[in-house]
């Protein structure tokens, strides 16, 4: 790192996670309470944007050929304010059903080794969510 002044401010983060069904990504997303903000085509989109809390992810079609799950699939890490009040919600919304769950050892909300309380899933393109808080 040098020296020199930071004279630019980052606002946020904007995730493109790949789905090779946008449409199904979406809905899934709704069930975790995000609101559908774009999508380039009502009946079939190719890239979709949904939002919640002030936080944005993007959708992106891609062709499962592209990528080799799990080796190319994002994690994308939430900063939560109750890590089991919100498995709760979602689990109650049907967010979070066996599929969503397949593959971590973080199912359900539990404190780390590294200091924090979370659990993870899957969304229907396979990208990694974890919702977390430090202890």
């Amino acid at each position: 790192m040098t020296g020199s002044p930071v004279t630019a401010r980052i606002h946020a983060v904007h995730p493109v996670l790949a789905a090779n069904d946008v449409m199904a990504s979406v809905n899934f997303y709704s069930r975790l309470g995000f609101h559908l903000s774009f999508q380039d085509d009502a009946l079939k989109p190719r890239y979709a944007t949904v939002r919640r809390d002030g936080i944005e992810l993007h959708l992106q079609w891609a062709s499962v050929d592209q990528w080799s799950h799990p080796v190319d699939r994002p994690a994308c890490r939430f900063t939560v304010s109750d890590v089991d009040e919100i498995y709760r919600e979602f689990v109650a919304s049907g967010g979070i059903g066996e599929s969503s769950e397949e593959g971590s050892p973080w199912r359900a909300p539990a404190d780390t080794p590294w200091g924090t309380r979370e659990f993870h899933l899957r969304d229907p393109g396979q990208n990694s969510l974890q919702f977390y808080r430090v202890l």
